[in-house]
């Protein structure tokens, strides 16, 4: 015969309350309630663990919630993002981009059939004699040296390197220190602008008759006679991202290198 011990609440209880009210109390704020248990206290290692975990969820709640982070310069050249494929470096295929190279540089020169002649008008009557060029530095030159080339047949005129003089080519990559050309025998050639002259045309637009054609060729600061404005380009002194030269003044400088 087993005798189990009793409960000490219910003994002390008892002293202080008739059996019948001890047995009550014992049973219904005692025995029936829920006991509820503390954690032990953290550790300082644990605590450590929890900052950490907070942290490392708030950053990849930070990083979810924020844009993709643009590719380093490293990382363009690892993925080929610059490489350009063999079968696609034809001289043909650019002659396009060339194309729509010369309708944005007669658009920013203001270079449109008959703008020539607006001109004229303009300044006849502000009573202004003498033939007006069509393009000069200070009214276009701003916007010839913040222009993209992309596309620009350019040739190398002159350069302290004899071996790059005459490459001529289409301009399918303009970086901050190289122009990197497609010539006519479909060969990419990376051509450096340090202490080189590049020269590129503009064809000037056909106008609707012959005096308008007449009065622009009258305008243009070349021989008598051309049909092309042509311009030379100082790569020393262009060492400048496309990106870049959209914002930036120029200054004039003396060109003493050649």
């Amino acid at each position: 015969m087993s005798t189990s011990k009793p409960h000490i609440a219910q003994t002390l209880l008892s002293r202080a309350h008739s059996p019948d009210t001890a047995e009550n109390l014992f049973a219904e704020r005692i025995k029936q309630k829920p006991l509820y248990l503390r954690g032990t206290s953290p550790t300082p290692a644990d605590n450590r663990s929890r900052r950490r975990l907070h942290r490392i969820r708030k950053k990849e709640y930070f990083l979810r919630h924020q844009k993709p982070k643009p590719l380093s310069a490293r990382e363009k050249r690892q993925s080929g993002l610059y490489d350009l494929p063999k079968e696609e470096c034809k001289y043909a295929i650019f002659k396009e981009l060339n194309r729509m190279w010369v309708e944005y540089m007669c658009e920013i020169l203001d270079l449109r059939p008959g703008a020539w002649r607006a001109q004229q008008q303009q300044q006849n009557q502000k009573g202004q004699q003498g033939p007006r060029p069509l393009v000069s530095a200070l009214s276009h030159g701003s916007k010839l040296v913040s222009a993209d080339f992309h596309g620009a047949d350019v040739q190398v005129v002159r350069s302290r390197c004899a071996g790059r003089v005459g490459i001529r080519g289409i301009v399918v990559r303009d970086t901050k220190f190289t122009f990197v050309v497609v010539t006519e025998k479909d060969e990419v050639k990376t051509i450096p602008k340090e202490q080189s002259v590049f020269r590129f045309t503009v064809p000037l637009p056909q106008a609707k008759d012959t005096t308008e054609s007449k009065d622009a060729m009258d305008g243009v600061e070349a021989c008598e006679g051309t049909k092309e404005l042509v311009f030379e380009l100082h790569g020393s002194q262009f060492e400048n991202r496309p990106v870049d030269r959209a914002n930036k003044k120029f200054k004039w400088r003396n060109v003493d290198y050649l």
